[in-house]
């Protein structure tokens, strides 16, 4: 049976060594269930990840022309097409025109509510179906009868306003009666959310309405349908390309089926590099596991691994049966976690495939499949060639005698250049096909850096407990001196746990924080309303109104107009390479303003401000962290499209802002005289100086609405209730997934008390031999499990809270406060789990038979 060179040829060692892993896999797959599992829950993740998102850009893909509405659609703000440039896109196919805007709808019992118009012509829709119950064509919808336009409503706003189909409302100038609720829009994605409840109407009544005034904040939407190009994208590109060249100052935000809903797109694929990140983070907390499941299976071999080497075995072939076994296993446990990722998409869709509002097209994706399958393979590598590559240079008798003594020696260099080769490639796999690089580096530096600290802490730990007194209380003695004697369970228990209570922490810690932020107080002096759409003929009107009606409240009023970032430094905005934090600035129309004076909340911190009476060539300010972020500083020139009209201005000065005060403050803003005689609108704020009441806040947009038919009000509380529900939803979405890291640490907390139970056994056999009695036993344990879960909960929650004061700060740009309630949460679970863990297997330990033990020392 001999295995050494001189009897098995060179080419065989590997065919043998396959042959003697799979043999002994013969005897079951006991001891590697955490193995399998921690393989499979991380490589599940990142699989189901990768599988719902290509679903979900597949359905996008493959739907783009009906979100879009048409082949193209062509985009402005503020103002309508010119005669020019509606006859170009009449020329090239059929055209559908929606006009976007938010109003004010008023229920007969004189209640007002925050509607989304839409307004859409007779072509509408010219691709897919509007779901309006009861079923009806949407020409009879919106048809005028008996004095009334028709119009189709949300069902939250009939519930809000206590209507039903057939009741009347009056938005503006003009009424409507309610024919049908809409259940769904085809193009519903392709237009963003609103604040308010949808309320479909027709361009005529929209016209009726009186709310299209000189510098309204509408946007219309031109959406056009080639004549034979249902499958050709070449013909729309070149219609694009057409347009652009003969109308190059339109100012027009062109869409294509490509891209029907670029900023979902790019939230889907932030969302799925976040998520991953999550699985990635997974797979590293199972790689825990893998290392104690390994060690532990090598540890309960020793006898047959010292049979192999008694009979010739060379330590590398005792290092390729083993790692054989590892890569066996590990193919198993990637195996599962890719069927239930991959079925993932088929499950959604079949349990809520008519309720989802987005076009999710269940399909495989080999791509995303394979490599999370290469992760789950370069993982299990990663963590166990320390363990296999141990055994190389381990003696026959030093294996015998490690069931009492434990030696620690290094593995050989092959091994350990061959485990940092493995972790090398893993780390290229992480960073290179990430969507947002930088954010991935971050994410395996602090991981790189979690586990080398995780690792301090246990060692600070075992030197802490090395240097204590002898304590004269027997148990807590028995609990210090398991803390640090050889083979002890604390770097495991340290390392399995501090992972997982760390993304807790963050995780908890960003839950409170958004909470508070959009659902609780709201910040110090924040605006109690919002008034957009204001004539600015009327502003001076409105401002006394609003003085009036609220004596004590704070009003300010500016300004604003829409426009869209063309280019920088003479640079078209498409040729910028922004950064990722920064590119949602070129993605579409912005706000702006013009004054006199620096805005309240914004700080100059490069440049200097014009004077309140600068009448020279256009200047501009620009809030510094986007200056940055698309490369431009003081001195460059910039150029906006505004209604239609290309305005390049130089950049004065640099601001900071507050945004978090919820104040009027703008990306853009302008010196005095740069858009003087263009129609605009203002908008408005209102500061009340103590707290305000609902039944307060409804009278003082009943008589708004009433004195002006034409301004929209916004309660900032509404408005953030609608924005807290969306919060709450993405933090439950990320809740979820971290669960599958949190579920991964305890199954590799479970994993290394189970890889301590044959020393746990031997320890209790001995102590109750020398009368030690089953009481002070589990004391002794209970006491140990709880300083070692203590010390691991005071790291995560350390670890945890500066993770999430930096996402929160850094990346929402959001105040932070540190939330102790959850924190000490946080701890007492940790706590909890890791003790009745432990003494669930202490009781096992305990209830070992003391011959059997003996008998084997």
């Amino acid at each position: 049976m001999s295995m050494t060179a001189d009897t098995a040829p060179r080419g065989g060692t590997l065919s043998l060594a396959v042959r003697f892993a799979l043999r002994e896999l013969r005897s079951g797959l006991r001891g590697f269930y955490v193995f399998i599992a921690c393989i499979a829950l991380g490589v599940m993740a990142i699989a189901g990840v990768g599988s719902v998102a290509g679903s979900l850009s597949a359905g996008l893909d493959h739907q783009g022309r009906t979100l879009l509405g048409g082949d193209a659609s062509f985009a402005l703000i503020q103002r309508e097409a010119s005669k020019e440039e509606r006859a170009f896109l009449d020329a090239h196919g059929k055209i559908s025109a929606t006009a976007i805007m938010r109003g004010m709808a008023r229920s007969p019992s004189g209640e007002f509510a925050l509607v989304d118009l839409k307004a859409v012509d007779g072509n509408y829709p010219m691709l897919g179906t509007v779901s309006l119950e009861p079923k009806m064509p949407v020409p009879d919808l919106l048809a005028q009868r008996d004095g009334a336009f028709g119009a189709g409503a949300d069902a939250v706003l009939l519930a809000r306003l206590g209507l039903k189909a057939g009741d009347r409302v009056t938005v503006g100038n003009a009424t409507f009666e309610v024919r049908a609720t809409v259940q769904a829009e085809p193009d519903k994605l392709a237009g963003g959310v609103g604040l308010g409840p949808r309320f479909l109407i027709s361009e005529d009544a929209l016209r009726a309405t009186g709310l299209l005034q000189p510098g309204t904040l509408v946007r219309w939407i031109y959406r056009l349908q080639l004549p034979d190009a249902s499958g050709d994208e070449r013909a729309t590109q070149s219609v694009v390309n057409a347009a652009q060249k003969a109308l190059p100052e339109a100012g027009w935000e062109v869409r294509t089926r490509g891209n029907a809903s670029p900023q979902l797109e790019r939230n889907i694929t932030r969302f799925t590099q976040f998520l991953t990140l999550v699985g990635l983070a997974a797979l590293l907390v199972g790689g825990v596991g893998v290392a104690n499941a390994i060690k532990s299976h090598l540890d309960e071999r020793r006898d047959v691994i010292a049979t192999f080497k008694a009979l010739g075995a060379t330590g590398r072939e005792v290092f390729t049966i083993y790692l054989v076994q590892v890569m066996v296993l590990a193919i198993l446990g990637s195996l599962i976690g890719l069927a239930i990722g991959a079925a993932l998409p088929f499950i959604i869709v079949g349990l809520f495939g008519k309720i989802l509002p987005l076009p999710v097209e269940a399909t495989f994706h080999a791509g995303e499949l394979a490599l999370s399958f290469v992760y789950g393979l370069l993982t299990a590598l990663a963590f166990g060639l320390w363990p296999l590559g141990r055994i190389h240079d381990v003696p026959v008798a030093a294996l015998f005698r490690e069931g009492v003594a434990h030696e620690f020696h290094w593995p050989r260099r092959r091994y350990l250049v061959l485990m940092a080769s493995v972790i090398a490639l893993l780390i290229a796999v992480a960073i290179g096909l990430a969507y947002d690089k930088r954010v991935a580096a971050v994410f395996v530096a602090s991981s790189v850096g979690v586990f080398a600290v995780l690792r301090g802490v246990a060692s600070m730990l075992m030197a802490l407990a090395r240097s204590l007194p002898r304590a004269r209380f027997t148990m807590l003695r028995l609990a210090i001196a398991n803390i640090h004697r050889p083979g002890a369970l604390t770097p495991s228990v340290v390392m399995s746990l501090g992972l997982g209570l760390a993304v807790l922490v963050t995780i908890t810690q960003i839950d409170g924080n958004l909470r508070r932020q959009f659902m609780a107080a709201l910040p110090e002096h924040a605006p109690s309303f919002y008034f957009i759409d204001i004539p600015a003929a009327e502003a001076p009107r409105f401002s006394a109104f609003l003085k009036q009606a609220a004596p004590a409240a704070n009003v300010e009023t500016v300004p604003m107009l829409r426009g869209r970032i063309v280019a920088a430094k003479g640079i078209r905005a498409e040729d910028l390479k922004p950064s990722t934090d920064s590119a949602w600035v070129l993605q579409s129309d912005r706000g702006l303003t013009y004054t006199g004076e620096v805005p309240r909340g914004s700080t100059v911190v490069d440049g200097t401000w014009w004077s309140a009476d600068y009448s020279g060539p256009p200047l501009v300010s620009l809030e510094k962290k986007i200056a940055d972020g698309i490369g431009v500083k003081v001195g460059d020139d910039i150029t906006v499209n505004v209604l239609g009209r290309d305005i390049t201005a130089k950049i004065s000065n640099l601001r900071t802002v507050d945004w978090q005060s919820l104040g009027i403050n703008f990306v853009l803003v302008y010196s005095p005289k740069t858009f003087a005689g263009a129609p605009h609108t203002d908008i408005a704020t209102l500061t009340e100086a103590g707290s305000s009441n609902a039944a307060s806040d409804a009278k003082l947009i009943k008589d708004v609405a009433a004195a002006f038919p034409m301004v929209t009000s916004v309660r900032v509380r509404e408005a953030l209730d609608s924005i807290g529900k969306v919060v709450t939803n993405l933090v439950l979405a990320i809740r979820g997934a971290s669960s599958v890291t949190l579920i991964s640490a305890i199954l590799v907390l479970g994993g290394a008390l189970a890889a301590g139970h044959r020393h746990r056994v031997y320890d209790a056999v001995i102590l109750k031999t020398l009368g030690a009695t089953r009481a002070r036993l589990l004391g002794a344990y209970a006491l140990e499990y709880l300083l070692i879960g203590l010390a691991t909960a005071v790291f995560g929650v350390a670890a945890g809270s500066i993770a999430a004061w930096q996402i929160v700060t850094r990346l929402m740009t959001l105040g932070f406060v540190w939330q102790a309630g959850s924190a000490a949460l946080v701890v007492l679970a940790a706590l909890a789990v890791t003790v009745g863990l432990g003494l669930a297997g202490t009781l096992l330990a305990l209830n070992q038979k003391p011959a059997t033990v003996l008998r084997n020392l």
